[in-house]
Formats: structure tokens, C-alpha cells, sequence
């Protein structure tokens, strides 16, 4: 597992300035830090931000955030090991005083979840497309029971790669911890919609401060 995470990078990203919020776009199993980038126009983010490579190298050129074992049931300590690679990288590129707004799709929603179960007074308005939180207690919980800050968690009505275990889980796991907002797309596989897009550009509009964008 790589310890140094590459990233690509907004054109809004400079390192003397110190932004109330950044955001960090977190990919799927399979994929890269490119794969997201276009999301940054698409959901109208007026602040800056980066798109994060998971740590683990895949043969086919993409990368991981922790190996498939059991479907929906990853090992914890896998989670874990790439949840304090990402804080290492926002350490070592965020300003101390500046929140996260991670937005994460598939492995990567599950570790925009885990950035706000680890550390929760440093994250703002997490985005779940298609993810599923870890079964393992984290440090953060209890902190979430009382504070419940909004999340935004997407899903497809056909998405068979999230499995039903990881489904349920979820849905106990937020609204318990969180002021949940919850959609789910008919029709939807494991992928992302126009209407999912539109929903989240709202949801940081009113959340982040992105200027929503006016709709065709």
C-alpha cells in the first residue's frame, strides 16, 4: 500500500491560500484520481479541491482503497490503514483550520463515510454515492450520536455491486449518526444519474455555499 497518496488538483488550488472548506473527491474500486475531476464543474463547487488515488495498485492501471474480501464486509483494519493515509495527505496539503468535504463514490463513499467517523469535527456536508459504511466501531461514533451532521447519501434502486448486508447496515448506521438525507434512483445501477448530480449540487449549495447551477 502506497503511504503518499497522488492527487490531481483544481485550478483553484493554491498553497498560500487558506480556503474555509476544500474538497476531496474519492473514487471507486477499479478506478483513479482522474475519474472524478469533471465532477468539480458538474456539481458547481466554488470552493477548491482534489481527487485523491486510492493507496493500493490494481493490475489493470486503476487503484483501491482496501482489497475485496467479503462483499460489503471489508476488514476493518484495511479501512482503517487507507482512512490514515487520506488524513496523512490533508495534513500534509490542508491548512490545519481548513474543513473537508469529501465526496465519494462507491469504495470511495464508503471512505468519505470513515473521514467523517474518524474525525468528525473536521469534516463538513459528506457525500455517499453508491457506498455503504464499515461494520467496526470508529472514534468518531459517539461524537456523531450527539452533533448528527447532514449527509447526503445516493443511491441506485438497481445497484447489485453494494451488497443488501452493506445496504442495511447503512441505513441503521445514519440516520442514528447523522441528519440523513437520503435518495434513491429508479432505475439507477451502481453508477451516477443526472438527477443524483442535481440532487448533491443542492445539497452543497445549501450546505457548502456552491452556487447552485441553473438547470436546462
Amino acid at each position: 500500500m502506497n503511504t503518499t497518496l497522488r492527487d490531481v488538483r483544481s485550478q483553484s488550488w493554491t498553497a498560500d491560500a487558506v480556503p474555509d472548506a476544500v474538497a476531496l473527491l474519492l473514487h471507486g474500486f477499479g478506478s483513479n484520481e482522474h475519474d472524478l475531476g469533471s465532477l468539480g464543474s458538474a456539481l458547481g463547487l466554488n470552493l477548491p479541491w482534489a481527487s485523491l488515488r486510492a493507496p493500493i495498485e490494481l493490475d489493470n492501471g486503476g487503484a483501491a482503497w482496501f482489497s475485496i474480501t467479503t462483499p460489503g464486509n471489508p476488514a476493518a483494519g484495511a479501512v482503517e490503514k487507507a482512512t490514515d493515509a487520506i488524513w496523512a495527505w490533508v495534513e500534509a496539503n490542508v491548512h490545519p483550520g481548513t474543513r473537508i468535504v469529501p465526496i465519494g463514490f462507491s469504495q470511495g463513499g464508503l471512505m468519505a463515510s470513515q473521514l467523517l467517523r474518524s474525525r468528525p469535527e473536521r469534516v463538513l456536508a459528506p457525500v455517499v454515492l453508491g457506498g455503504f459504511v464499515l461494520g467496526a466501531p470508529q472514534r468518531g461514533d459517539e461524537a456523531l450520536r450527539g452533533s448528527r451532521p447532514t449527509l447526503f447519501w445516493g443511491r441506485g434502486s438497481d445497484d447489485r455491486v453494494i451488497a443488501p448486508a452493506a445496504v442495511i447496515r447503512s441505513s441503521e448506521y445514519f440516520p442514528e449518526h447523522t441528519s440523513l438525507i437520503e435518495r434513491v434512483y429508479p432505475g439507477l445501477a451502481h453508477g451516477i444519474n443526472t438527477p443524483m448530480l442535481d440532487d448533491v449540487r443542492d445539497f452543497l449549495a445549501i450546505e457548502v455555499g456552491s452556487p447552485a447551477v441553473a438547470r436546462a
